[in-house]
């Protein structure tokens, strides 16, 4: 058994940025900020229809990201280009403490189902 799981808790560096899919399916994107301590790491984050506090998201607001890691290819120029981001399946305002926890309780249920 495999699992791809990402959390990630960071402060926004921009604002959200919304665009909609020919399917109608709207997109954020976020940039994730998080710092340890051997630096900066900025992650890029995207949500599918996502909440609508998502998308007001700006620089500065903090937040708790449970999703999986995916590395999406695109037309750039003359050749094909690569991204690996997070794709989110809740993000959730930090300071939610009872929402961020229920984030753990996933990520730590999923990480357990490795060990059965």
């Amino acid at each position: 058994m495999s699992v791809n799981l990402a959390v990630v808790a960071g402060t926004c560096s921009s604002p959200a940025q919304t665009r909609v899919l020919p399917s109608g399916v709207a997109l954020v994107s976020l940039q994730l900020t998080t710092r340890t301590e051997q630096g900066a790491v900025s992650v890029p984050v995207v949500v599918a229809d996502p909440p609508a506090f998502v998308e007001t998201l700006d620089t500065g607001d903090e937040v708790v990201v449970l999703g999986r890691c995916r590395r999406r290819f695109f037309r750039a120029g003359r050749g094909t280009g690569s991204r690996v981001e997070v794709e989110a399946s809740s993000v959730v305002p930090a300071h939610d403490r009872r929402r961020v926890g229920a984030i753990v309780r996933r990520a730590v249920a999923a990480l357990d189902a490795l060990s059965a």
